[in-house]
């Protein structure tokens, strides 16, 4: 039995005092827990016991199943503090341990809702709230100079913790601020030198000139810059005491990697679109609310150039046709969207709207980044190229160019599957390319989506889109399986009513079993049956399945109607022991139950309630008794004997 010092034993007292379970106790001390509750027992009236034996144990008090024996010459051998590695020694695992440690406090000042001005601090009632993180919990202590600040000490001054948090802050209410109140106040926060931890102290001072900070932006809102320039957001401090200190944060939470931060001016070479957002300066001086003002950066950016062609709207027709309407459209993603504009060329000369030719921009509501240009009453004169031509007022980006051709064999879209590709059957695991062909001139993009259920393609998004037609799933899981729709989208295409077809996908994967592992406890000449069972499989019929110990074939089998299969060792043997499979088979693959057939017994629990287990027979020498129990012991053998060893 370990032997606590003098000192050890005083601070595992006042531990108690303080509401400590003995788990908790156990864990600060590095001490095994009969040690700790043989101390309490002889110096308080009341305990909680935490570490009873687990659910489903009971204790055994026959000869075999209950034992205990006397363990002299305990010396003392546990260190006072080891919070990472200490272990019970009568426990097969350590008790789970945290760190004791003790960060600074933090002073926060605060005044009553309502009365807030820009100095509110001048015959004001005023909040200190002290927090700091620790373990074990911490205590506070409040001072104003030398002089120590206790609830009662001072009609002016109230300390409490509030209802919702408490042990975890305290709280100093200095009620209509008097001369003597502006002093320097200390927080010490402590964990009773727990560890050898020492106590830590912040002071914060106050005054009638305290208060909360405020803030200016020297920069525009928003900020449109051009991709590689260099971008620097200054924010000063225009008031506060004490002064505040300045931070930048952005919308994604983490500054780019190449941001600088400098006494309140954030710069950010080369920016590029990834940049974008807003960025917000906060200014702190733990008075009052921190101070908040932000900017939006806006990069400059063209992407996704896309084209489509509607015939003319007045004729039930899909076709493009002389002496009729036809329009083309040509949208992009600009930003920011009110610098976008359009320009159009035919055949490489700049064309301008006219009575036959209108060009129009569309209302940005509705589609938004959209030009269209109206050819009336088609001619043969007409057919050529058109180019759309996207770019940004401000410039510094490369305009993108939409080159669309207009000719008697541009014709709407028409979309097949090839012969043998639907259904189309693959393992899980495999690769799989989905297929449909389009025919029609220009070709437009090919949506691809679920058509059995409403759920995410294999990207993540509802719709994927294919340039060649075809859709590449790698690694196929077995809830990919079913009805895939491609269908012509209008972009770069015509805008028609869309082309669609059906694409069947079959995974076939192997059986799911149950149970996949089991641990079997059973003495020798006793029956042991063992089940193995189909939950799913794909192809779910043709099932055969075979039941082996080690690498010998016991039996084999082909299902019929039964989804499972069983295998009794009728009369266990000494060579019936070990690992038993049964792997039930399709053209997928096998699964496998596995039955680990044992003899040996669950291990001993040792109890950590004994009652009165320590005694002394002379000084630095005692007696202690141990019990222990184990779990189902008539699930094997009679047990024989027992070992007990001791680890220093």
């Amino acid at each position: 039995m370990p032997r606590l010092s003098r000192e050890q034993r005083l601070r595992a007292l006042g531990m108690v005092e303080a509401g400590l379970s003995y788990s908790e106790i156990v864990r600060h001390m590095g001490c095994s827990q009969p040690t700790i509750r043989n101390l309490v027992q002889r110096h308080t009236a009341t305990g909680s016991v935490d570490d009873r034996p687990r659910p489903g144990r009971e204790r055994v008090t026959t000869p075999q199943q209950d034992r205990y024996i006397q363990l002299q010459h305990l010396r003392d051998r546990v260190s006072p503090c080891q919070p990472y590695s200490t272990r019970n020694p009568w426990q097969e695992k350590p008790p789970d341990q945290q760190p004791h440690y003790l960060d600074d406090p933090v002073v926060t000042v605060h005044q009553s809702i309502g009365e807030a001005k820009e100095q509110f601090y001048y015959e004001r009632t005023v909040f200190l709230r002290c927090v700091a993180n620790s373990n074990p919990p911490v205590r506070y202590s409040w001072h104003r100079g030398r002089d120590v600040l206790s609830q009662g000490s001072d009609k002016g001054v109230e300390i409490y913790e509030p209802f919702f948090t408490q042990g975890e802050t305290k709280i100093l209410k200095l009620k209509n601020l008097r001369p003597k109140d502006y002093a320097n106040y200390s927080c010490i926060a402590s964990v009773r030198n727990v560890c050898g931890i020492p106590d830590r102290r912040v002071i914060f001072r106050l005054t009638n000139k305290t208060a909360s900070p405020s803030i200016k932006l020297l920069v525009e809102d928003p900020i449109v810059v051009n991709p590689g320039q260099t971008v620097s957001l200054v924010c000063i401090a225009t008031g506060g005491e004490p002064p505040p200190t300045l931070t930048w944060t952005s919308v994604s939470e983490h500054l780019p990697e190449k941001s600088v931060l400098k006494d309140g001016t954030l710069t950010l070479p080369a920016i590029s679109s990834e940049d974008a957002g807003v960025y917000s300066c906060i200014a702190s001086n733990n008075v009052g609310n921190p101070a908040k003002k932000s900017t939006t950066i806006i990069v400059r950016a063209l992407k996704k150039g896309r084209f489509w062609i509607t015939p003319d709207p007045y004729h039930n027709d899909d076709n493009i046709q002389i002496g009729r309407e036809v329009k083309i459209s040509c949208q992009v993603e600009a930003t920011p969207p009110e610098e976008l504009q359009f320009s159009w060329l035919k055949n490489g000369r700049a064309l301008r709207s006219s009575e036959r030719m209108v060009i129009t921009q569309t209302d940005p509501d509705i589609s938004p980044g959209t030009t269209n240009l109206d050819i009336i009453d088609l001619k043969f004169t007409d057919f050529g190229t058109y180019t759309c031509v996207a770019s940004l007022r401000g410039g510094g980006i490369p305009e993108i160019s939409i080159d669309v051709n207009i000719s008697s064999t541009t014709v709407p879209p028409n979309l097949t599957v090839p012969r043998g590709k639907s259904p189309l059957v693959v393992r899980e695991g495999e690769t799989v390319e989905l297929e449909c062909l389009v025919s029609g001139k220009p070709k437009p993009i090919i949506l691809w989506s679920r058509a059995d259920k409403e759920v995410p393609m294999p990207d993540g998004s509802m719709q994927m889109e294919s340039y060649d037609g075809v859709l590449r799933i790698i690694n196929v899981s077995r809830e990919m399986s079913g009805s895939y729709r491609c269908q012509t989208s209008q972009y770069n295409g015509f805008n028609v009513k869309p082309r669609e077809a059906l694409v069947e996908l079959i995974v076939q994967y192997p059986p799911a079993v149950e149970p996949v592992s089991l641990e079997v406890r059973q003495g020798l000449s006793r029956p042991v049956p063992m089940t193995c069972r189909v939950l799913r499989a794909h192809p779910s019929r043709v099932l055969r399945y075979e039941w082996r110990l080690g690498s010998r074939l016991l039996h084999a089998g082909h299902f019929d109607t039964s989804d499972e299969t069983e295998y009794t060792v009728r009369s266990l043997s000494r060579d019936g022991y070990g690992e038993y499979t049964c792997d039930i088979i399709n053209e997928a693959g096998a699964g496998r139950c596995t039955f680990l057939v044992t003899g040996k017994a669950y291990s001993p629990e040792f109890y950590y309630d004994t009652y009165s287990p320590l005694w002394q027979n002379r000084p630095r020498v005692y007696g202690y008794k141990l019990q222990w129990t184990q779990m189902n012991p008539d699930t094997v053998d009679r047990i024989m004997a027992y070992r007990l060893g001791i680890r220093q």
